[in-house]
């Protein structure tokens, strides 16, 4: 009796460890998968970021072409004004 239970007990210890191993090799290619959809994602980001700046630079281009000021500077500009005529009163 005791040669058949540790047969059996072999035969489940290697049963146990193809499925333990064939878990540990599903688990690594779906992180492998995760891995590459997230840095294609990444990837996706970086272009959109790239034409973002481009087309504001394009943007920029115009306006300055243009030779209209910036909201910014001429909002400043006021404000500069306007510290001037407090300081001279």
């Amino acid at each position: 009796m005791d040669g058949h239970n540790s047969e059996e007990s072999k035969q489940s210890t290697a049963d146990m460890t193809v499925f333990v191993q064939n878990l540990l090799q599903q688990m690594q290619s779906r992180f492998q998968t995760m891995s590459d959809s997230i840095i294609t994602k990444i990837d996706e980001m970086g272009n959109r970021i790239n034409e973002l700046e481009q087309s504001i630079n394009d943007l920029k281009a115009e306006m300055g072409v243009e030779g209209s000021p910036s909201p910014l500077a001429s909002s400043k500009q006021k404000s500069d004004e306007s510290k001037q005529d407090e300081g001279s009163a």
